[in-house]
């Protein structure tokens, strides 16, 4: 079986995956660059025998990580937990068979290489893929499969907790679909203007890719918050929050058949 993990800004994703590349169980942590493989391994083994598997069914990994302090220690975690190699999205030799048709290919995110791999897999082309992370990304894929770049926005959590920490009267809130628009106390005002505003940037975007492009393209959202803001966006055809898992087993097939 294989070790998929995604290490992302704000939280890493452990999955064992089966060798059709079914998911059989995953989890998630919060991303530390001061977590060491001892406590990666300690905490997955435990987690692993909960889900009635023993770590000796795992006999591969791969290693995708937008933080690269984190390597080190996730690298060590399969070799002394797993007993294996792991491939590592973005070195040397490791195919992903994507064309990056940008101006500088080296500043795209692995993970969003490796949803744009998937995406164009399961649901062809041309696709707007949008990623509910640390930040929220549109990537723009042709019909191809060729990765043609996209837009950066600040995440919702991260949009959310900077209003918090910026106003002092401000409160934290609950990201979520607020009963009406206009707000008739503090907290549904701030969740509306998340909420609502996400929803109307999204769409706004989307259409303006479209308008650029010269075409209709289907959206596939993923990420934490994809299937709250698939609810209310019109334009976003479904989510998929196994995508960049799907993306990783893709590349370790086409690395190690």
């Amino acid at each position: 079986m294989l070790l998929a993990i995604d290490s992302g800004n704000t939280n890493t994703v452990f999955a064992v995956l089966n060798e059709d590349g079914t998911t059989l169980e995953q989890w998630r942590s919060s991303t530390d660059i001061d977590k060491t493989a001892d406590e990666y391994g300690i905490w997955l083994e435990q987690l692993m025998q909960l889900a009635g598997l023993n770590r000796i069914v795992v006999s591969d990994a791969i290693i995708a990580t937008v933080v690269p302090s984190t390597l080190y220690s996730l690298k060590t975690l399969c070799r002394k937990y797993f007993n294996c190699e792991p491939l590592i999205i973005g070195e040397e030799g490791v195919q992903l068979d994507i064309k990056i048709q940008v101006d500088q290919p080296d500043d795209v995110g692995e993970d969003r290489l490796v949803n744009s791999l998937a995406a164009h897999q399961y649901y062809g082309g041309p696709l707007i893929i949008i990623d509910f992370g640390t930040a929220t990304t549109f990537d723009v894929i042709d019909d191809q499969g060729s990765y043609l770049g996209g837009i950066i926005a600040p995440g919702v959590n991260l949009s959310t907790e900077s209003l918090h920490q910026a106003a002092a009267q401000l409160p934290r809130v609950i990201v979520k679909k607020p009963s009406n628009v206009i707000g008739k106390a503090t907290v549904p005002a701030i969740q509306s203007g998340i909420f609502w505003g996400y929803v109307s940037m999204i769409e706004g975007l989307v259409h303006r890719i479209q308008e650029e492009m010269g075409l209709k393209m289907d959206v596939i959202a993923t990420g934490g918050l994809a299937e709250l803001f698939t609810e209310e966006c019109k334009v976003i055809k479904l989510a998929d929050n196994e995508l960049t898992l799907r993306g990783l087993f893709l590349i370790f097939r086409r690395n190690k058949p």
